[in-house]
């Protein structure tokens, strides 16, 4: 832990979908620069702990603090905390009749408020950063997988995020594109920014995250620092889960 308050801090989330429960009481935390590695098998609520983060789905008890503000309903407090947090998805969510400058740039000038030219400027210079300015005039389904997810991430980090979320963002990915965006994470990681991603690439996990969250039916089963976890882990049930996932790679 950091020297002051959690950048973010979750205290007994629970949430779920309908009559099924899906998180049954999280508690966690990221410092200010931290790389948080979450880990689990498929159901455990991974993906559904990130989007609860910024109120994509609404917790039904528990309590989510961003920079010492609680996140709830309120429009003016949670416009505040989206504009502070990049989220990337599993499926890129590019919108395809938008070029991909248009996709970077429509957060900033939807969350920022910033005008289309201030806008458009800074997307042109995230997708500089990932090497991707001279395809922003194409549309996506004009791009390749990878060059579809570093535009998502370029569109994370235009708004320039104190957090940036990442459910699994290289699980739709053959072998060598998948590759292509991990090194696009290494990137971002030796920069300092705060970081919290949902992934199975335990290379990546093992090079650049600080600690590792194993979830496993809607809680935390083990965290720690993550080499300790990920190559010592204290649970049974980390173990098992590490073996298997190393064991199809």
């Amino acid at each position: 832990m950091g020297p002051g308050p959690p950048l973010l801090e979750v205290r007994g989330l629970r949430a779920g979908y309908g009559r099924v429960e899906v998180l049954r009481g999280v508690d966690l935390s990221v410092d200010k620069g931290e790389k948080i590695i979450v880990i689990g098998p498929s159901g455990s609520g991974k993906s559904t702990l990130l989007k609860c983060i910024p109120r994509l789905v609404k917790p039904t008890s528990g309590e989510i603090f961003f920079e010492g503000t609680r996140v709830d309903d309120d429009p003016t407090v949670l416009r505040d905390i989206r504009s502070k947090i990049g989220f990337v998805f599993q499926q890129y969510t590019l919108f395809p009749h938008m070029t991909l400058l248009r996709n970077v740039a429509l957060p900033l000038e939807l969350v920022k408020s910033a005008p289309r030219s201030d806008a458009e400027r800074l997307a042109l210079e995230a997708l500089s950063r990932l090497g991707l300015r001279p395809f922003a005039s194409r549309y996506p389904l004009e791009l390749s997988g990878g060059q579809q997810q570093r535009g998502a991430i370029a569109r994370a980090l235009a708004i320039d995020p104190d957090l940036l979320l990442l459910d699994e963002p290289t699980s739709a990915l053959d072998p060598e594109l998948r590759a292509e965006v991990v090194e696009t994470l290494y990137s971002i990681a030796r920069e300092g920014r705060s970081m919290l991603i949902v992934t199975h690439e335990i290379d990546f996990a093992e090079a650049a995250a600080d600690r590792v969250v194993f979830m496993d039916q809607g809680v935390v089963v083990e965290e720690g620092d993550a080499r300790q976890v990920l190559e010592r882990p204290k649970n049974e049930r980390t173990e098992k889960f590490l073996r298997r996932l190393r064991t199809r790679l």
